[in-house]
């Protein structure tokens, strides 16, 4: 196996203002998830410094095991009813103007955790009436009527992730279909919310494969799009193909524009939520 090494531009720099302290504070004092931290994001340090974070629901044990990811996988244990309170009261400690949630994937649901995510959502919004809010959601394995349970809260943002191009979903993405993630961000712009989707580079993805995927999501009603590069977790992940040049994400955010996304993040350390507070006036 050949494990290739890093170059100077993924050399990212640490922040360590108050507000890091603060957020990392709010967060252990509610026994909260964040994507931050189990994700391995390196971008952590400059969003908590801005007094930013992507707060994960549903535990913090996943029913898939995609092999870009680094959230644990096993059997999840039930879902905590104090949980949506939480998070409310979290985002209201860290005075945020913008907050972004995620989940696990809870297959194990018959719901998949959806009615849990309605609740959350209503408790952020009755608790922090002047934040706006983008949630990144599961599949729900397609089901409409799960989404709608999303949807029908109304967050600004509703962001589904495709992750890669159409060939590599299968090996990359467990369970996961592309076409069925391209069905969700359908549904979500259909009820007049703003459907955002992410991709990451660096897994064996050809550029064609790469355009594809733009004119697959803009077919289907998605206006936001962010671009990034894939960075292994641990040996135990997929390797890195390839370190993609700052040039490269320069290119494919000016192509994705002309082709009409409305907004787009684009650069080796975008993850879904970076910046993610720019993404709310999209129309």
């Amino acid at each position: 196996m050949t494990y290739l090494r890093k170059p100077e531009w993924l050399r990212n720099k640490f922040y360590s203002e108050s507000e890091y302290s603060n957020v990392n504070q709010v967060i252990k004092q509610h026994g909260l998830h964040t994507i931050c931290t189990s994700g391995r994001c390196p971008n952590q340090s400059e969003c908590w410094s801005r007094g930013t974070a992507t707060l994960m629901i549903g535990g913090d044990i996943c029913t898939r095991s995609c092999k870009f990811c680094n959230t644990i996988t096993g059997r999840p244990l039930p879902l905590n009813p104090q949980e949506p309170a939480n998070v409310a009261e979290s985002i209201r400690l860290m005075k945020l103007k913008h907050a972004v949630i995620t989940s696990v994937d809870r297959d194990d649901l018959k719901d998949q955790g959806a009615n849990h995510w309605a609740e959350t959502i209503r408790k952020v919004k009755e608790v922090n009436s002047e934040t706006t809010l983008e949630v990144l959601i599961p599949d729900f394995q397609g089901k409409e009527e799960l989404i709608e349970l999303v949807v029908a809260e109304r967050p600004d943002i509703i962001s589904h992730n495709l992750e890669t191009v159409r060939r590599l979903t299968p090996e990359i993405r467990t369970r996961a279909k592309y076409d069925v993630s391209l069905k969700v961000l359908k549904y979500i712009a259909s009820r007049g919310i703003v459907a955002k989707t992410g991709i990451m580079l660096g897994l064996g993805e050809t550029e064609e494969e790469v355009l594809e995927l733009m004119d697959d999501a803009l077919a289907h009603d998605c206006k936001v799009l962010t671009i990034g590069q894939y960075m292994q977790p641990s040996r135990k992940h997929i390797v890195v193909s390839e370190y993609v040049h700052p040039d490269k994400f320069k290119e494919y955010r000016e192509i994705a524009l002309a082709k009409g996304f409305k907004h787009v993040e684009s650069g080796p350390f975008v993850r879904s939520s970076y910046h993610a507070e720019k993404h709310v006036d999209t129309k």
